[in-house]
């Protein structure tokens, strides 16, 4: 996919540079395929585009993963898409499944065991949005590139 840049040699900061979708068959290991995927393209995505991938937004990136993997493989039969497309400042996950329900973080509760998924990803990206499809739904997680200024 070609990018033009904005005068400086670096693509827009809202221009996707590169992108790529990998199915998942849903069984076991998955999950653990899915994070491997991610830190693959993430570093292709430093090495090939020299993007400000900071380990920060690869620990967050791969958390983003594992939980929206985990929950489509919990609640959806079947396989689950993936795709990751990265900006000069972000990368989104992006995760399609069988499943039509869309799911809704629920009020924080430090006695419920599991179920926090939503709530640790709505925590830790810029975006959450999710959107139904004829078949499914998919769901789109935003994550910085670089860590937040302090």
């Amino acid at each position: 996919m070609g990018s033009h840049d904005d005068g400086d040699g670096c693509p827009a900061s809202d221009e996707h540079v590169t992108r790529a979708g990998y199915a998942l068959d849903g069984r076991d290991g998955c999950i653990a395929e899915a994070r491997h995927h991610a830190v693959a393209f993430l570093d292709q995505a430093r090495a090939d585009h020299h993007l400000p991938v900071s380990a920060r937004a690869r620990d967050l990136t791969q958390l983003v993963v594992s939980e929206l993997v985990t929950n489509a493989r919990k609640y959806a039969p079947g396989p689950v898409l993936m795709e990751l497309s990265i900006t000069a400042r972000t990368v989104d996950v992006i995760v399609w499944d069988s499943d039509p329900t869309v799911p809704a973080a629920r009020a924080s509760d430090p006695d419920r065991i599991g179920q926090h998924g939503l709530e640790i990803v709505k925590a830790v990206t810029e975006s959450l949005s999710v959107e139904e499809q004829p078949v499914g739904k998919r769901i789109t997680a935003r994550i910085a590139l670089l860590d937040p200024p302090r």
